[in-house]
């Protein structure tokens, strides 16, 4: 999810001189434009070697790591923010990840598809997978391992003792507060340690 009005609205929640952690950065598109626009420092954290390299072209500092590895080379609250754009969905330890991102941070933001809109519900009650535009692949070739709904995600953040700042739905751009869980193809959490 690299689209200019996601970015803007992240970096509106990013405050001025932060700094930040990436992880699961892609090309670092997102920690550039925190750079350019909020005078932001830190790392991305990428996998694969194509998104190191054209992070490095950027001028985003970049670290190669699996995230299924953990986060133990940075300290307790090392990291203003920790964001997790389009990144749980595709980790095996999803809850570890999380609690990692509440340890070396002080907040967290997290985005990943919502598989309760309403187009997804369609789809299944029709007896098929959804292929959207946020979640483009057929069930048998999907990077995502996991499947989560906006109510499945404050359920968690409860879970492991998170106290949610702000959270919404993203669609097509729009900012959705009303019904995101039905009504927004990304749910967006802004979370900091309870």
């Amino acid at each position: 999810m690299s689209d200019r009005s996601t970015m803007e609205t992240i970096a509106r929640l990013v405050p001025q001189g932060a700094r930040v952690l990436d992880l699961g950065c892609g090309d670092g598109a997102l920690l550039a434009h925190l750079q350019a626009t909020r005078g932001c420092t830190g790392y991305g954290i990428e996998i694969a070697d194509a998104n190191v390299l054209a992070c490095v072209q950027r001028g985003v500092d970049v670290i190669q790591l699996n995230l299924e590895e953990g986060l133990a080379m940075f300290d307790d609250a090392s990291f203003d923010v920790v964001l997790q754009i389009d990144t749980l969905q595709h980790l095996r330890n999803a809850e570890t990840m999380l609690r990692e991102t509440a340890r070396v941070g002080r907040r967290g933001i997290v985005a990943f598809p919502n598989f309760a809109h309403w187009p997804n519900r369609l789809s299944v009650l029709r007896g098929r997978m959804p292929v959207t535009r946020r979640l483009p692949y057929q069930w048998y070739d999907t990077p995502n391992i996991r499947v989560g709904t906006f109510k499945d995600f404050e359920a968690l953040a409860r879970k492991n003792g998170l106290n949610i700042v702000d959270a919404f739905g993203l669609q097509a751009g729009l900012e959705i507060r009303a019904f995101p869980n039905a009504r927004a193809s990304t749910a967006l959490f802004h979370f900091e340690r309870g």
